[in-house]
């Protein structure tokens, strides 16, 4: 329990707590979610940060005029707990005052009270602070934020530090077009792709690190896939042997994942329809592999996937191995990033990989390189000049345990989890080629 303005609250209405104090009287504040009248009384139901609870409003109980109270309404009440089985959430509050604290200017322009806004993405997205009140939209948040919390859980109970990473930089992890310039007080600047550079540091120092942040590409693509702007899941680990090491984390940390979920955010799970699959041990194959495997496919891309190749090897996960996800690995060397070492019994190809999941890739990592002179070779080998890496260079001269690490695409996964066939449906305020507000 907490006081705000001296008043007992429900510290967050928790259904448990509030059924346990049936028949009692509590406070609330909340705000009106629709008004029904009927004769003599009327359900209005309150929508707290988490629910949607059901209140019955008379005048013989409760002495204020409701002629104001109206959809949008903020209020505080007192009611009396009722168990009510045939009510939204099994409870169902009897009022005996009802005050109104604000009230709206305007009537919304979506259908908030109902279980789908029935709109488009774009009217979705135009009229963003309204479809975020509707309880479905904005449960994709809640359980958002379970998978947040999962991550962070994980890390935390496996020794990795999480670490604050800058986002404005002199220099592109991954260099290319991809990235946003700045003017940084008459100098240039970059908004941050990845922070792969200090995630790497850090290693030096902390040996596993983890950061929750947004990573920024320029990338002009206006995919159901991408955005411009998205949250990433990155860690990285020293004293590794190899990239398995890497995969077996994620793989582990997945695991936690998805029983956490299960057993915090079981709400959102019921409103969103969530299918939270079991992991298990995850198939890998490599590039080359792969490659063989998707002969059938129209891909020409000798370099990397194809979005209906992760598709296709989706689907051969599933029906051989039992699996929603598979790892591919052993990307060619040649391709970027410059920082994946390079397979020892074959040169050809990186300790790199990907992680697929219904279809989708929402994982890269690997390997990375800690030895300072092969650093400075493999950037050569892909036309990089070492002298524009000289700061990052510092850390492998200094010194480095092996160490590899990944990240992972926040939104892209709470996509998948979800059903959605957009990215953007899974990010509250989407950054991407066309939007910018709100």
């Amino acid at each position: 329990m907490v006081k705000v303005g001296g008043t007992d609250l429900l510290e967050e209405f928790d259904l448990e707590e509030a059924l346990a104090k049936v028949g009692e009287t509590i406070t609330l504040y909340a705000c009106v979610h629709s008004v029904k009248q009927m004769s003599g009384f009327a359900f209005i139901l309150l929508r707290t940060a988490r629910y949607v609870i059901q209140s019955v409003y008379s005048a013989e109980e409760c002495p204020d005029s409701i002629d104001d109270i109206r959809e949008g309404c903020y209020v505080k009440v007192t009611a009396v707990v009722k168990k009510e089985e045939r009510a939204r959430n099994g409870i169902e509050l009897t009022l005996k005052t009802i005050e109104l604290m604000s009230k709206p200017s305007a009537d919304y322009p979506l259908h908030v009270s109902k279980r789908r806004l029935g709109c488009s993405l774009e009217i979705n997205l135009d009229n963003r602070s309204v479809a975020l009140r509707n309880p479905y939209e904005r449960a994709v948040f809640k359980f958002q934020e379970g998978v947040v919390e999962g991550f962070r859980r994980f890390m935390l109970d496996n020794r990795f530090t999480e670490i604050h990473t800058p986002k404005i930089v002199a220099q592109g992890a991954e260099g290319g077009a991809n990235i946003f310039h700045l003017d940084y007080f008459q100098k240039d600047a970059f908004l941050n792709q990845s922070p792969q550079f200090y995630k790497q540091t850090a290693v030096a120092f902390f040996d596993r690190v983890f950061e929750i942040a947004p990573v920024y590409r320029a990338e002009r693509h206006a995919t159901s896939r991408h955005l411009n702007e998205y949250i990433g899941l990155d860690f990285e680990m020293g004293y590794i042997n190899d990239m398995y090491d890497v995969m077996n984390m994620e793989t582990a940390m997945l695991r936690y994942m998805m029983q956490y979920l299960k057993e915090n955010y079981q709400h959102e799970i019921n409103i969103l329809g969530a299918d939270i699959p079991e992991v298990g041990e995850i198939p890998a194959v490599k590039f080359e592999d792969a490659v063989a495997i998707i002969k059938g496919s129209k891909s020409k891309n000798k370099f990397d996937l194809e979005p209906e190749d992760e598709v296709f090897l989706c689907n051969y996960a599933k029906e051989n191995y039992g699996t929603e996800f598979i790892f591919v690995t052993n990307f060619p060397s040649s391709k970027p990033p410059f920082y994946a070492m390079n397979d020892k019994e074959d040169p050809r190809t990186a300790c790199k990989f990907d992680l697929l999941f219904r279809g989708l890739e929402i994982t890269t990592g690997g390997q990375r390189i800690h030895n300072y002179e092969e650093q400075i070779e493999k950037m050569k080998s892909q036309g990089l000049d070492p002298e524009d890496f000289k700061s990052y260079l510092e850390v492998h001269k200094y010194g480095l345990p092996p160490h590899g690490g990944l990240g992972i695409g926040l939104e892209r996964l709470v996509m998948k989890l979800l059903g959605q066939q957009n990215v953007r449906q899974a990010s509250m305020f989407p950054r991407d080629l066309n939007r910018l507000i709100p």
